[in-house]
């Protein structure tokens, strides 16, 4: 089924650097309570301009094991696999849940890597417009409860196109910032979950860890 899904990714994109599948063959290939979704890849377009979108793809479908996920495999900034900045914290959350990290769909709103999410802020929707027949697929066929997305551009973008424009939940951060994590539903009846962004708030600290809400959501 995710060679079926890598059809959806726009021609347009595939020599872009940037990357589609966080998880590999295992999380596309059942149905899925929940599909993660961050803005779009990190990182430094022209220096891993030969990481292109068409190479990251052939590697997540032809070299890595089936149960495979970056957020628990992979290597970033050369660091021991599943502990650089926000790897703990998101499977922190898969934890607490009881999902296996390499069973969990994920991916980015966004194919095309940027150095930073102000460096495509003039294109966003049109990009996320481009994109969007590979997510609409991904709901059609895993038919997940919810779509989780770390922080506020990617939230407020896929809740638009969904139609989720009434908040069903929210945590509140037992700390002096305060920070809200919402959830919404709409007339599709797809939920959309956006906490926290898992780079800057630390979910595996108690005043700041949406994780019972968004339990709470998906169990709803």
């Amino acid at each position: 089924m995710i060679e079926e899904f890598s059809k959806n990714i726009p021609s347009t994109l595939l020599r872009k650097s940037g990357s589609v599948f966080y998880s590999g063959r295992d999380a596309f290939s059942n149905k899925a309570d929940l599909y993660i979704l961050g803005i779009n890849p990190g990182g430094d377009p022209d220096e891993q301009a030969s990481e292109t979108i068409a190479w990251h793809t052939k590697k997540v479908l032809q070299n890595e094991p089936d149960n495979w996920s970056a957020y628990r495999d992979e290597s970033w900034k050369d660091s021991v696999p599943g502990t650089w900045s926000m790897q703990p914290r998101v499977l922190h959350l898969f934890n607490k849940l009881g999902y296996q990290a390499g069973k969990v769909p994920a991916s980015n709103v966004i194919f095309q890597r940027s150095r930073r999410e102000s460096n495509i802020k003039h294109e966003l929707r049109q990009l996320a417009d481009e994109c969007w027949p590979f997510h609409q697929a991904i709901l059609e066929e895993l038919e997940p409860k919810a779509i989780l997305c770390f922080g506020n551009t990617a939230g407020d973008i896929v809740r638009k196109i969904v139609g989720a424009n009434k908040q069903i939940d929210e945590f509140i951060e037992t700390n002096n910032r305060r920070w809200r994590s919402r959830a919404y539903q709409g007339s599709s009846g797809i939920k959309v979950i956006v906490p926290t962004h898992p780079s800057i708030a630390d979910w595996t600290a108690s005043d700041t860890d949406p994780t019972a809400m968004i339990k709470r959501v998906l169990s709803a």
